[in-house]
């Protein structure tokens, strides 16, 4: 077991010894946010101590007293008003560091109780190209993914495409009015866009090219689908068909996968009995034809979805289910998804992963579903993961010089033609085959670090030159890190390190290797926290950090120059470093490279 999962058991005995009353569970290590103050810290007992009235660190003083961690740290230091501080003693560092050696974990353990998770991301819509809005929910939702499935959860991806709604009436008027079939057969995305654009400029009655009688036959044409028409269907399962064909060549390029993709029109025939049961239960009224859900007055205004303040007044602002004219809307499919979700597969958890202008949206969905499936409460949690946008460097969003949407396809293109150049000026003699494979893993390896290593809810300006760079907090530089190391034991011809090197034998003294034998043991912690907070930037923030501790390590430790055990453990330090960064970066969605 991991030294600091080994410290909170101790924790918890000695807490529950003072206080046998006591939910224990919460009190957990991290790593010092000072190194100075030592590697692990808790401030659990502090908690504790408010809820009893109790004198918090006398409290810890009673905890510390019982404590039994004298094998893994030096003294144990009570700070302030009643933090915990640890620090390791090296010989319980080490034997961490060779039980990784062995493959007994990588300085993490799975879930001790896994959930299953349903994650909702990407959800482009049917005849419209993959721009490059969909890249951060696409990517971050991959991201969250990989992460929980590491450490053990069932993980369940959804892709929610947009295929079913108004457009569709006016897709399928220019369809039948305007396709041209040789261009479809070139570019279905493009075209189908065309048609669209075109139809839809004339179906807004606030546009000067309104047209009344294009605009009642795409409404016809909607009606027509609805009601099951042959031809219509067909077209619209065309549509679809080309749609995905598209989508799953940018998936592939990606990486990402998903285990289902049902899209709106799966859940349509849900729809009518959704909104009936939240007419029977008194959750929804009809308001003014359409049938809407409003506040219950059980949260306090400033914190109500159902509630917006106009001229200093609180003012209803309800959900939408059901409209005047009998359709339905994002907030009725979302409903009914989350009831076929909870049916067929028993989830603890539904992640969505959206931009944050819908965040209005999901609150309300969200308080809709909790007055809808009262027995779900403290069952299932909803969580809305949602992020900022993406910038030019003009500081507007990313747009191309004609003011359209940056194509999905285009910038991956563009990022591979770049990296491409870059690997050609350094290594020229390579063949041109391997180039572009080195230029296919850096480039897409860019880009999506570039998405997952801000705080995902600031936008960030989008720049060539950052994203590429061989050094600061890229993909290419941790990628090279990783490379780095492969080098080492292809130059020592070394093809297991810690073959050989008995129980006990790792040795840990420069400050260097301390350094780094730390920071590899916080890998887990990491994974955690990201899974909790669904913030890939917390891994992306490791693993860079990782790669400095072990640049530091190699300029002031020699590996291959250096003889006996002290080489050995340097060996293995080398080796769990190169793991952990090839494990991190997967989790990420980025893959590495042996050579650069």
């Amino acid at each position: 077991m991991l030294p600091h999962k080994l410290i909170e058991q101790s924790l918890q005995r000695a807490a529950s010894a003072v206080l046998p009353d006591a939910d224990v569970s919460a009190i957990l290590v991290r790593p010092c946010p000072d190194p100075k103050f030592g590697d692990y810290q808790t401030n659990a007992l502090m908690s504790l101590a408010k809820a009893r009235r109790m004198n918090p660190r006398q409290l810890a003083t009673d905890v510390l007293a019982r404590l039994e961690v004298a094998d893994l740290c030096e003294k144990v230091e009570i700070a302030g008003a009643g933090f915990l501080n640890f620090r390791l003693k090296d010989s319980a560092l080490a034997n961490a560091l060779q039980a990784a050696a062995r493959g007994e974990h990588l300085f993490f353990d799975p879930a001790a109780a896994a959930r299953t998770i349903v994650l909702d991301f990407s959800s482009p819509n049917v005849a419209k190209p993959m721009h490059v809005g969909h890249i951060r929910s696409t990517i971050l939702g991959d991201s969250l993914s990989r992460t929980l499935r590491l450490l053990g959860h069932r993980v369940i991806t959804d892709n929610h495409i947009g295929d079913w709604g108004t457009q569709f009436g006016m897709l399928l008027v220019g369809w039948k009015t305007l396709l041209e079939r040789a261009a479809l057969e070139r570019e279905p995305l493009s075209e189908m866009e065309r048609i669209y654009k075109a139809i839809s400029s004339q179906c807004d009655p606030d546009k000067p090219g309104y047209d009344a009688a294009r605009h009642e036959a795409a409404r016809r044409e909607l009606v027509k689908l609805q009601q099951g028409d042959a031809e219509n269907l067909a077209i619209w399962r065309e549509m679809i068909q080309l749609s995905q064909a598209q989508f799953d060549a940018i998936y592939g390029r990606l990486g990402v996968q998903f285990d289902h993709t049902y899209g709106e029109s799966f859940y349509h025939p849900r729809l009518g009995q959704t909104v009936d049961d939240l007419m029977s239960r008194g959750i929804a009224r009809e308001s003014e034809g359409a049938k809407c859900v409003f506040s219950d007055g059980t949260r306090p205004p400033k914190e109500d979805p159902f509630l917006i303040q106009r001229d200093g007044e609180w003012q209803p602002n309800p959900q939408l289910i059901q409209k005047r004219d009998g359709g339905f809307n994002y907030a009725t499919t979302d409903l009914a998804t989350i009831a076929y979700r909870l049916e067929i597969w028993h989830p603890q958890e539904i992640v969505y992963i959206t931009d944050g202008r819908q965040q209005l949206h999901f609150q309300q969905l969200f308080a809709v579903f909790q007055r809808w499936h009262l027995e779900m409460a403290g069952k299932l949690k909803l969580a809305h993961v949602w992020f900022g946008s993406i910038l030019g460097e003009d500081g507007r969003p990313l747009k191309t010089r004609s003011g359209e949407n940056v194509k999905l396809s285009e910038l991956l293109d563009e990022a591979e033609e770049r990296a491409f150049r870059l690997v050609s000026e350094k290594n020229s003699d390579l063949p041109e085959a391997e180039r572009r494979e080195i230029a296919r893993v850096v480039g897409i390896g860019a880009v999506k670090y570039a998405d997952l290593s801000p705080n995902r809810q600031s936008d960030y300006v989008f720049s060539w030159d950052k994203m590429l760079a061989l050094n600061g907090n890229t993909a290419p530089y941790l990628q090279y890190a990783y490379a780095r190391i492969q080098s080492i034991f292809r130059k020592g011809d070394i093809q297991s390190p810690a073959s050989g090197m008995p129980p006990g034998a790792l040795t840990l003294s420069a400050p260097e290797e301390l350094a780094l034998a730390k920071h590899l043991l916080n890998f887990g912690l990491t994974l955690e926290a990201v899974a909790d907070e669904y913030r890939p930037n917390f891994l992306c923030n490791y693993l860079y950090d990782l790669a400095g501790q072990f640049t530091r390590f190699y300029e002031n430790c020699p590996v291959l120059k250096s003889e006996g055990s002290t080489r050995d453990s340097r060996l293995v330090l080398c080796d769990l470093t190169a793991k952990v960064l090839k494990r991190g970066l997967g989790a990420l969605g980025i893959e590495i490279l042996e050579q650069m």
